[in-house]
């Protein structure tokens, strides 16, 4: 089976746990994950200061897919950035045409309201809505970093990957939480 392929887009003041954490976990689980820069190949800062380097630029990793997932990082800057991007906009696009996964964390989602992603989706943004997590089938969303690892489990579930994501992650983590739970305990 060939590898699944996801591209995280990361802009000026991304959240850097939105970004690294499902980076993290999707590498360990067998994904090929490209980290594209908005602005281009140049380091990007994060909302708390931390600089991530670009695996590529976007226009460069877009004439690399299409890929399985995009993930759209949140951090509330980031996510302005990434509302304000045309070329975010076409891949949106393009992903929801073909029926390609669409993951957004925390203020993410609002640029698929911005590039009007998912209408008659359920999905959900930062600390206003009222659950932590949705699957809309096409759209995988959810709240603040602390569920990250919750979120990109839901992401890498066997309808994905293709295979258990517990049997990826067992040998490459320290820590395994039950995949099996894709949504968190209530508060």
């Amino acid at each position: 089976m060939a590898s699944k392929r996801a591209l995280v887009i990361l802009a000026k003041g991304a959240e850097e746990m939105e970004t690294v954490i499902p980076v993290d976990v999707m590498r360990r689980a067998g994904i090929k994950v490209t980290i594209a820069g908005l602005a281009g190949k140049d380091p990007v800062q994060c909302s708390r200061d931390v600089v991530i380097c670009p695996d590529a630029s976007l226009e460069d990793a877009r004439k690399e897919g299409p890929y399985d997932v995009v993930v759209l990082p949140g951090g509330n800057l980031g996510a302005q950035n990434l509302c304000e991007s045309a070329a975010v906009k076409e891949i949106l696009k393009e992903q929801e045409k073909r029926k390609g996964l669409i993951a957004a964390i925390c203020a993410g989602p609002t640029a698929l309201l911005a590039h009007e992603i998912g209408f008659g989706s359920k999905v959900t943004t930062h600390p206003l809505a009222k659950d932590k997590m949705m699957n809309g089938s096409l759209y995988f969303t959810c709240k603040p970093p602390g569920i990250n690892f919750v979120y990109v489990e839901a992401l890498e579930a066997p309808a994905f990957l293709g295979c258990d994501p517990a049997l990826q992650l067992q040998s490459k983590s320290c820590c395994i939480a039950d995949p099996s739970v894709a949504t968190p305990p209530s508060d």
